[in-house]
């Protein structure tokens, strides 16, 4: 009889094909175990109405499968690296930081228009503080509407008139086969993803070696340095409730070239830097890079940032 290690997601279809695709991978390379995908609805999951800004985002998606997995329900916990606090709870680790898909945000237009062509006043539905300011900057005149829900619904409600765009991740449209939708991948030098956006984590017990050991042909060192790095940025920065911070790594020969972005609310104050150094020495980059949008001025920006979203 094989033993059966049982995988956490949340009960979205993205999450189920994202837990599918990593029991696929953990299939190939361990054969001799089975898989059982568990589905656990999270608060982010129950509260589809209100704003994620207005509602906290620490743990929204995650809290319920961690629990879970500190209750040892399941072996192991599957989630969107953009979803997972910089802090987790006592007892647990990611074990596994699996390789990135492309990070960025892309355009779902109504019309098919690109973004610069969209008309004035033209309604854009997100439920991001980040995308939201850094469209904001880029086009003051556009109104941002909240769009929460699946995937699925978001397009639903796109097209069902009242919105001319809606901004999503590249990542979770391509891991449902939806790629056909997009209008345009929004440049990167308008608009950084958010931290860890477009990689998946596998969280585990920490005191689990065998667990540990069976996860760890996921690891990808590359995609994994780089999260270190935007991970340590936004933990350097964060304060307690949504902000808009978007960040970058990217790794090539053992170099890690991190780029950050703060912007206010309504977009008009944004400060944006980069910074590269050893890939060894992720973490540290972070937070260098983060003191230095400090010494911009975006220790500023987040304050009022936070008085008027977490208010």
């Amino acid at each position: 009889m094989k033993k059966e290690i049982i995988v956490g997601a949340r009960e979205s279809n993205l999450a189920v094909r994202q837990a599918e695709w990593v029991t696929g991978r953990l299939r190939e390379i361990n054969p001799q175990y089975s898989y059982r995908i568990k589905g656990i609805r999270t608060l982010g999951d129950k509260y589809l109405d209100a704003a994620l800004s207005k509602i906290g985002d620490k743990g929204l998606f995650t809290k319920e499968l961690e629990l879970a997995l500190q209750r040892g329900e399941i072996d192991l916990a599957v989630h969107s690296m953009k979803d997972l606090p910089v802090a987790l709870p006592g007892g647990l680790v990611i074990g596994a930081v699996c390789r990135r898909e492309y990070p960025g945000d892309a355009l779902v237009s109504r019309q098919g228009l690109k973004l610069q062509d969209l008309p004035a006043g033209a309604m854009v539905g997100t439920s991001s503080l980040r995308r939201s300011a850094q469209l904001l900057h880029y086009r003051s005149d556009l109104k941002i509407v909240n769009l929460r829900g699946n995937i699925n619904t978001r397009l639903r409600k796109l097209a069902g008139g009242g919105l001319d765009a809606a901004v999503l991740a590249y990542a979770g449209l391509h891991r449902l086969g939806l790629e056909e939708q997009i209008t345009q991948l929004l440049p990167l030098e308008l608009c950084l993803p958010a931290v860890g956006q477009g990689a998946l984590g596998v969280e585990i017990r920490a005191a689990d070696e065998k667990v540990r050991k069976l996860i760890s042909g996921l690891d990808d060192d590359h995609t994994r340095a780089a999260i270190t790095a935007e991970r340590a940025l936004l933990e350097r920065l964060e304060g307690g409730c949504q902000v808009p911070v978007g960040a970058l790594g990217v790794v090539e020969s053992r170099r890690l070239t991190l780029e950050g972005v703060v912007a206010g609310l309504d977009g008009s104050q944004l400060v944006r830097a980069s910074l590269t150094g050893p890939a060894a020495e992720a973490a540290t980059l972070g937070i260098r890079l983060a003191e230095k949008l400090i010494e911009m001025g975006a220790g500023e920006i987040l304050e009022k940032v936070r008085q008027g979203s977490c208010s």
